[in-house]
């Protein structure tokens, strides 16, 4: 069962593609052998992945033929193409708010970087052989995958940019089809692709996530490395389940079945023998945003170096040994999850960064390749050289523990300005609860100014980030306008509102750029005028006056700089504009006009 639905402003031959797969669903039957279906992985015995067309296309096909396998549009991505989910539920059911209430759903994400492609061929034969009976169906989980997300970076083939990758013969490229690398958009959501997962992720509410990706670094034994996500981050028993019972069984089965699979390698350009620390998944990659939902999330890492063939393979047998898993624990993951978000409400403070805890750490028995340090023939300077006729066997320390650095006191809630549309969208598209104000009222709020950060001197993802954001706050009575919205903290949603409104957190959207007009000044002075009135407030300011005396004499730099004096003395006037660094989002400590 399918549907599918195309823009019409397409060239003849993409329209004569898309006749030709209609024409196809007019038939009904149902094959009994995987030599029916077979993938172009398979037809080019390991060599090459399927492109997008031949993607659709044998999904289509499988929908067609089983009533198991669902497949649907959901919306638009940059490339103009619309992007598809694939269900597959042995019990024929597709309404998602029906199957929540038996049966566990597992959310299986490809192709987001199109030239890491394993995850696209794996799933496709795991579909495949799933329907045709070559592996049992479970009983208790239903697999949604979105079978290429990257369309546009799928679409823009070739066989070069991946420098260091053995195979495919060719492949997609990392951007999308505006060059937006869409592993840093999920917060600041600047694709439609991103945009259309907000769609799909709270249509589905999966339990668990996998994101299939191949890694960039360093030379070792493993064919597989996974990344899940963080799990003191993740907190409480959601994350003990995580580390302490799915990860290990993870492991345990695919070594059982004689697969190598380690955490992910987090070095660059150094020996991992050294020792590492787990990945953080902040909210701007899939399995961190996926995280702020209380899903189990995780990122697959085939190894580059690694044939594709061997890759592929590899990507397939962790996916069957996640659906062995989450069939076996499938009830307590769904009750884990509903405690989280239950637990969450209760919740007095919430951690806005992370640091590594260097007390802790697990030792992980890692098998390498010896690596050494050479004279480089291309600069002449030291290189980093691993040989294979080498392999070793090594306990190496893997601090996989961080501690907040930072928390703030949760609010009721927060109070965000009209106007700020871009931001609202996003509230929507992710389904947050919210009330619009229908009369002016007012609010007792916590109050923040912006009193320091930095930025990225070069462009980031279509931005220039901030970081090491300091703020300082104020209590105060204040009155809010009809049209301005109620935001309020005890939702599903939680998380997601305080990573992304606390200026301080990693990807807020004050980070992420969404607030800067508020840090230009619109108003100044002409220091000739201002020189008269400066004066006079010194005499007439006491406080004012030892103030300023004082910042004279701690900064040097200051006492020097006759126009930072008077721009300070400027802004402790009645003539400095109030909304210069003030964050227009507030903190709702209560609503006195009730």
């Amino acid at each position: 069962m399918y549907f599918i639905l195309y823009p019409l402003k397409k060239p003849i031959w993409q329209i004569a593609w898309i006749a030709s797969l209609f024409l196809v669903s007019c038939e009904t039957n149902t094959p009994d052998n995987t030599e029916s279906f077979p993938t172009h992985f398979e037809l080019s015995e390991g060599k090459e992945t399927a492109t997008y067309f031949e993607t659709i296309d044998f999904y289509v096909r499988l929908a067609k033929d089983f009533p198991e396998v669902n497949m649907q549009t959901i919306g638009e991505t940059d490339s103009g193409y619309p992007l598809h989910i694939i269900t597959y539920n042995p019990e024929g059911d597709f309404n998602f708010p029906k199957i929540r209430n038996d049966k566990s759903i597992l959310l299986i994400n490809n192709g987001i970087h199109p030239g890491e492609s394993d995850g696209i061929d794996a799933t496709m034969l795991l579909y495949r052989d799933l329907v045709t009976g070559k592996i049992n169906s479970p009983k208790n989980t239903v697999l949604v995958t979105i079978p290429i997300f990257n369309i546009g970076g799928s679409l823009n083939r070739n066989s070069t940019t991946r420098a260091n990758q053995n195979g495919p013969k060719s492949y997609g490229f990392r951007g999308n089809a505006l060059n937006y690398d869409l592993n840093r958009d999920f917060i600041k959501g600047d694709t439609e692709n991103v945009r259309t997962f907000y769609k799909i992720f709270h249509l589905i509410k999966p339990d668990v996530f996998i994101d299939n990706h191949v890694s960039n670094g360093a030379d070792y034994q493993y064919t597989l490395t996974h990344l899940f996500t963080q799990h003191n981050k993740l907190g409480g028993e959601l994350g003990h389940f995580v580390n302490d019972i799915m990860m290990p069984a993870l492991e345990n089965g695919l070594m059982e079945d004689n697969m190598l699979i380690t955490p992910y390698v987090n070095v660059f350009n150094a020996p991992p023998e050294i020792g590492f620390s787990q990945f953080m998944d902040y909210p701007r990659y899939s399995t961190g945003y996926t995280t702020l939902w209380n899903t189990l999330g995780m990122m697959v890492e085939t190894h580059m170096l690694k044939p594709y063939r061997q890759r592929v393979e590899g990507t397939y047998a962790l996916m069957q040994k996640m659906i062995e898993i989450v069939e076996t624990d499938h009830q307590k993951i769904k009750l884990l999850r509903t405690e989280a978000n239950h637990l969450q409400k209760q919740l007095r403070y919430y951690p806005v960064s992370w640091e590594v805890d260097t007390t802790k750490s697990t030792t992980i028995s890692f098998k390498g390749f010896k690596a050494d340090t050479l004279t480089s023939e291309v600069t002449g300077l030291p290189r980093l050289k691993y040989d294979r006729s080498k392999p070793f066997t090594k306990k190496i320390q893997y601090q996989n523990f961080f501690k907040p650095k930072d928390s703030v006191k949760i609010p009721k809630g927060y109070l965000l300005k009209k106007g700020w549309t871009k931001v609202i969208s996003l509230l929507d598209l992710n389904e947050i609860d919210y009330r619009v104000l229908q009369k002016d009222s007012v609010f007792r709020v916590e109050s923040y100014r912006i009193e320091d950060y930095q930025t990225v001197k070069s462009p980031y993802e279509g931005h220039y980030p901030h970081y090491k954001t300091q703020v300082s706050s104020t209590q105060r009575e204040q009155q809010f306008e009809q049209g301005d919205l109620f935001i309020p903290i005890a939702q599903y949603g939680m998380r997601y509102l305080l990573e992304t409104l606390e200026p301080q957190a990693h990807d807020s959207f004050f980070n992420w750029n969404f607030f800067d007009p508020i840090l230009q000044q619109k108003e100044g002075f002409s220091p000739y005028v201002f020189e008269d009135e400066a004066l006079q407030l010194l005499k007439e300011n006491e406080n004012l006056r030892n103030r300023f005396e004082h910042k004279k004499t701690i900064e040097p730099e200051f006492s020097k700089d006759w126009y930072a004096q008077l721009d300070w003395l400027f802004k402790q006037s009645e003539h400095y504009e109030a909304s210069h660094m003030q964050y227009p989002v507030y903190r709702v400590i209560k609503n006195t006009s009730e």
